[in-house]
């Protein structure tokens, strides 16, 4: 830091050093519990705590952020009537996507997932989350401030989301109904916020089934150097 510039306050990094062995161990549990996560379109009506919810949106908020501005926001939607709200309006976009708006090849690569407009997973989910991000920041007097890596601030802590939902032992789907906005009028969210992506989460159906799908492989996707 040179000699002009400000002096802001900084504590020691109190950092655990878990050791080669344990870190090991640690990051193939943890590369094993992820690669079981799958997206789940079939859920329980079964209810999730609360404070379960909370503590994974307060894990996705502990995600870096450019200059530490946080510019997201969560909506956790529980009430039936919000949900059947937000049910009606996303398939009604999603009726004209299947309709019209997404190409023949892409309809096509979804076919595997037997996906189409119908989303009962939006009622039947005990749980909604909604991931806002806000692309500026609205200060006290009314006035804006400037937010900074908006979309790649939010992106991170939507992926620290769903790896928390996961790790607590339920499931979920990344559902992107285009264009979102009805999300914004229906929980009357403030003029900053955009919607970013929708989230059910609960637990899965006694039933449910999800695709045979393959993933890519360490040589497909790692380049050393």
């Amino acid at each position: 830091m040179n000699k002009d510039s400000k002096e802001y306050e900084h504590e020691l990094y109190d950092f655990d050093n878990l050791g080669r062995e344990v870190s090991l161990e640690r990051s193939k549990a943890y590369r094993e519990e992820m690669s079981a996560r799958r997206s789940v379109r079939f859920y329980s009506d079964k209810e999730v705590d609360r404070t379960i919810i909370e503590n994974i949106l307060m894990t996705a908020s502990s995600a870096p952020s450019g200059a530490n501005k946080q510019p997201w926001s969560f909506a956790a939607v529980s009430s039936m009537a919000v949900k059947q709200e937000i049910r009606k309006a996303a398939e009604a976009e999603e009726y004209k996507n299947y309709h019209g708006r997404m190409s023949e090849e892409w309809v096509e690569d979804l076919e595997k997932f037997g996906t189409d407009w119908n989303k009962p997973f939006l009622t039947t989910a005990p749980w909604l989350i909604v991931i806002f991000k806000q692309v500026y920041e609205l200060l006290d007097d009314g006035s804006r401030g400037k937010n900074y890596y908006v979309s790649e601030s939010v992106g991170i802590a939507a992926g620290m989301l769903i790896s928390a939902i996961h790790h607590a032992g339920l499931v979920t789907l990344t559902h992107t109904p285009s264009p979102m906005n009805f999300l914004e009028k229906i929980l009357e969210r403030p003029a900053n916020e955009k919607a970013y992506l929708l989230l059910p989460v609960g637990y899965p159906a006694n039933d449910a089934t999800v695709p045979v799908i393959s993933r890519k492989t360490e040589g497909d996707v790692i380049s050393y150097y």
